[in-house]
């Protein structure tokens, strides 16, 4: 079977113009405001925006699992194939196949009522014609590839008799049961502690290695994101505002709003020092502001923010990409989060 004409080598999902609105009494929330991003084979792409930016909500248009009455423009390419032109039945072969997704909060992910073996099983049964015993050695296997002790007596257990942590293992299990070439793994870690966030983060990519699969990590965490992703996009008001490797996201940030996440951020350098938190808060994603959303937080704003919104522009090597007026001087700036300090002097 040949490849389709529009699939790159290595490249295994495309996400190109992707646009999600949702209609409301108080009029349309435009959640998604076209967002594209390429995920290669075996890469991590994190996602990183605050609350209401729109990073779940375009995963969820990945898996086609937005409620009824979304309105979805765009194009989501899996391996050259347009998702969503394709027929139902395909769509659900390719949701949880081969495109899989980790859900934020595994106890509600998780059906009470069932088994964890049961739930297992039942991913595989839902993509193949194989019997329930052999599905439930398939589901052994995977709570053994995450780590979960006595895996074999565990399959009998219920979600409330396992742990935060265990839960967070048993949703991966299942997210991977099935060999998928993507998984997107939405906040993945929020309900954890520190350490057991450390533990899920590398069992994580221990999985990944093993099934040969890429990840799209979803967070709102820059942290998160650090020792795991290849390249990091960054979205605020439901568009992507800075796209590049995981290196020059951190050290380079081309965007202010980039450069004030990374500034709220406590590290080990500001221990003992107050924290340079963003001012403001996010726009209404029914009502935005004319020109940048981020203008009113901004402390580079001027008339030209506040009137036309950027694009993503080139704004470095090695395909970093900012949308932003003032990149230049962000990325010239000594440190680029003392944008945040105190008025709009950038030290230089």
């Amino acid at each position: 079977m040949t490849s389709p004409a529009n699939q790159i080598p290595g490249e295994i999902l495309r996400v190109e113009d992707l646009t999600v609105e949702f209609p409301t009494d108080d009029g349309v929330v435009h959640a998604v405001r076209g967002v594209s991003y390429a995920l290669h084979e075996r890469e991590v792409l994190g996602i990183v925006g605050e609350s209401g930016s729109g990073k779940s909500v375009s995963s969820l248009a990945v898996m086609g699992l937005l409620p009824r009455g979304a309105r979805v423009r765009g194009r989501i390419l899996y391996r050259g194939e347009d998702v969503l032109k394709l027929p139902a039945r395909r769509r659900r072969a390719l949701r949880g196949g081969k495109i899989a997704m980790i859900f934020q909060d595994p106890m509600t992910a998780l059906n009470p009522v069932h088994t964890i073996g049961d739930q297992l099983a039942e991913a595989v049964l839902a993509h193949g014609l194989v019997p329930r015993k052999q599905a439930l050695a398939r589901a052994r296997e995977m709570l053994d590839l995450v780590g979960i002790p006595q895996a074999e007596a565990r399959l009998r257990a219920y979600p409330h008799e396992f742990s935060g942590g265990m839960r967070q293992r048993a949703m991966i299990a299942m997210a991977v049961i099935n060999n998928p070439d993507v998984i997107i793994a939405d906040e993945p870690t929020t309900a954890l502690d520190v350490t057991v966030q450390a533990q899920i983060l590398e069992k994580l990519l221990a999985v990944k290695d093993a099934v040969n699969a890429a990840i799209v990590l979803i967070t709102h965490d820059l942290g998160v994101v650090a020792g795991i992703a290849h390249r990091v996009l960054v979205m605020y008001a439901g568009k992507p505002v800075e796209i590049g490797d995981t290196d020059s996201i951190f050290y380079k940030p081309r965007m202010p709003y980039t450069a004030g996440l990374l500034g709220s951020m406590p590290s080990l350098e500001t221990s003992g020092g107050r924290l340079r938190p963003i001012g403001g808060a996010p726009p209404s994603l029914i009502n935005l502001p004319a020109g940048c959303p981020f203008s009113p937080r901004c402390p580079l704003a001027d008339d030209a923010c506040r009137s036309e919104e950027p694009g993503l522009m080139e704004a470095g090597e090695g395909g970093h990409y900012a949308a932003c007026h003032h990149w230049r001087e962000v990325a010239a700036a000594a440190d680029p989060t003392a944008l945040f300090r105190a008025g709009s002097e950038v030290v230089r």
